[in-house]
């Protein structure tokens, strides 16, 4: 493990990344939220970016999903220059997120929910037809509501979920219409001990070909499902390596962990 050399990155920089930033910055008037992050990540990595309130981790998602654009450097999905693409087009591609706030149709069953994020990616999305029982997406629908553990509730209004589940659910949404990389945003956040178990069982089960990045306070969780830790600082990347390495460095420790983590 070490601190990030940024130059020495981006002249390395391999084209074959699923994600990959070049010298990203982002500016709020004179704040710099993020400055010169270098990354990248290969398809099927799963990695964690951590770091305090404030490390810029929040907006780091922010740009790679388009929500706001960056002051400066380049972001490439799968080796396609994405920098100035609208959220739209990098979901066409393949990029899909979830939020810290729930986004979800409280009035509507579990699989409805799920039937209709699967039919906002797909190429008949703005049919009008009712889907029939051998409706493709209707099967599709089906199996991510069992990838998430909630078939037992799939006919429930979401509003009379558990918040976990409510959770799970929108791990389902973000796996709607074949996604290649996922940025999970605080999944774990408001999870009961048990609820938290449930979800490493989700993420650690998810096809091998999916790669994501995960932001997550809970440590615990975060170490246990990812092979790859990129810790942030004031906007810039401070150290990154295996998840062992993080968690036994004496900076982190110090920085992060106050020194009491074991």
């Amino acid at each position: 493990m070490s601190a990030v050399p940024s130059l020495e990155r981006l002249s390395t920089a391999s084209s074959g990344n699923a994600l990959e930033l070049r010298g990203v910055s982002r500016l709020f008037g004179a704040l710099a939220a993020l400055s010169d992050v270098t990354l990248s990540v290969r398809p099927g990595e799963r990695r964690a970016v951590l770091g305090s309130n404030g490390a810029g981790k929040t907006t780091l998602f922010n740009c790679v999903t388009g929500d706001f654009s960056p002051s400066s450097g380049v972001i490439r999905f799968f080796g396609e220059d994405v920098t100035a693409f609208p959220p739209h087009e990098r979901i066409r591609r393949g990029l899909r997120r979830t939020y810290q706030i729930s986004s979800l149709f409280a009035g509507l069953t579990v699989i409805d929910n799920v039937y209709l994020a699967c039919r906002g990616v797909s190429r008949n999305r703005f049919s009008l037809r009712r889907p029939s029982r051998d409706d493709t997406l209707q099967h599709a629908a089906e199996s991510l509501v069992d990838a998430v553990h909630l078939t037992a509730v799939k006919d429930r209004l979401v509003g009379e979920l558990a918040y976990g589940q409510q959770r799970q659910l929108e791990i389902a949404l973000a796996l709607s219409g074949a996604p290649r990389f996922i940025l999970f945003d605080e999944p774990a956040a408001g999870l009961s001990p048990t609820e938290r178990q449930d979800l490493v069982r989700i993420l650690t089960s998810l096809p091998t070909h999916i790669g994501y990045i995960i932001i997550e306070h809970d440590m615990d969780v975060a170490l246990r499902v990812v092979e790859s830790v990129t810790m942030m600082h004031n906007g810039r990347i401070f150290k990154e390596g295996r998840p062992d390495e993080i968690e036994s460095d004496p900076e982190v420790q110090e920085l992060y962990l106050g020194g009491g983590h074991g």
